[in-house]
């Protein structure tokens, strides 16, 4: 399989993100959204990491299999904190073996309940170490924020770091957000600190109005007043809070692509029907 940083080389890519399912009936869904979206011919996929390695098993055996099964790259998303050194050493090795050339290094976040983190790593820049001991042939993406780290002290701060750890990978791959200004804003700040590693922004067509806000402030994402009114009215209607998501995503995309960005990053929440219609409504089935 090619590396991401190859694929990229070639033009703008088109990916999708799932995730691990928690069900027998959630892996039936998650098995046909893969087929499904196939279809749409992707660059790549990627497939998500529970928080504290909840799913490092499950992660591990859908990437090499939907890997091993598709035309395209599976990546795996990997968090480093509450991890020994010694487990992700075997699991960046089975990846190796399994023939995955593509890691999105995470450092993930602390326990929610504010109990002490154990295990060797803190940042991702400490994972990134690791995966070029283990092979020096990954090609490497890390998570990048518009909006600044959840966490980040200041803009200045945050926007120094970003740019020294996508100054080590060789992708940038970003958290969710809705304005597409702020993308902008961040490549631009990028770019004057002497930074230009493509960075691919992330799509949330949301489904979920409760979902979606919740996230939002987990990750300090904005949610514009416009969109919050939209919301309130479709909450309670799955089917319309859906069609929201994805009028919205679509929306967000054609002006991401008028930016010129080196790629889209959807996440797919393991069903194929609101990527289809995006894909619909900008013309983009082949």
């Amino acid at each position: 399989m090619s590396t991401i940083a190859e694929l990229l080389a070639k033009g703008t890519s088109w990916s999708f993100e799932f995730s691990p399912p928690r069900s027998e009936a959630a892996q039936v869904a998650f098995d046909e959204a893969v087929e499904e979206l196939a279809g749409l011919e992707p660059t790549f996929v990627s497939i998500t990491y529970g928080a504290m390695g909840k799913t490092r098993d499950t992660t591990r055996d859908l990437v090499l299999r939907v890997d091993g099964e598709q035309s395209f790259p599976a990546m795996p998303h990997l968090t480093c904190v509450g991890h020994t050194r010694e487990e992700l050493a075997e699991l960046l090795a089975t990846y190796r073996d399994g023939g995955i050339c593509n890691i999105l290094a995470l450092a993930g976040d602390p326990p929610a309940d504010g109990s002490p983190v154990e295990g060797d790593f803190t940042y991702a820049t400490e994972l990134m170490d690791l995966i070029a001991e283990i092979d020096d042939g990954f090609s490497v993406g890390v998570a990048a924020f518009p909006e600044l780290h959840p966490r980040s002290p200041d803009r200045a701060t945050d926007r120094r770091y970003l740019a020294a750890k996508l100054a080590r990978a060789d992708f940038g791959l970003t958290q969710f957000f809705f304005e597409a200004e702020h993308y902008r804003t961040m490549v631009e700040e990028l770019a004057d600190l002497g930074c230009e590693t493509p960075v691919i922004p992330g799509v949330m067509p949301f489904i979920s109005v409760t979902g979606l806000r919740r996230m939002a402030a987990v990750n300090a994402t904005h949610i514009p007043d416009e969109l919050q009114a939209r919301l309130d009215e479709v909450d309670g209607d799955p089917e319309a809070t859906r069609r929201l998501g994805v009028a919205v995503a679509a929306d967000l995309v054609a002006e991401l692509l008028e930016i010129g960005v080196p790629g889209i990053h959807l996440y797919a929440m393991n069903k194929a029907q609101s990527i289809q219609e995006i894909y619909d409504r900008l013309g983009l089935r082949r």
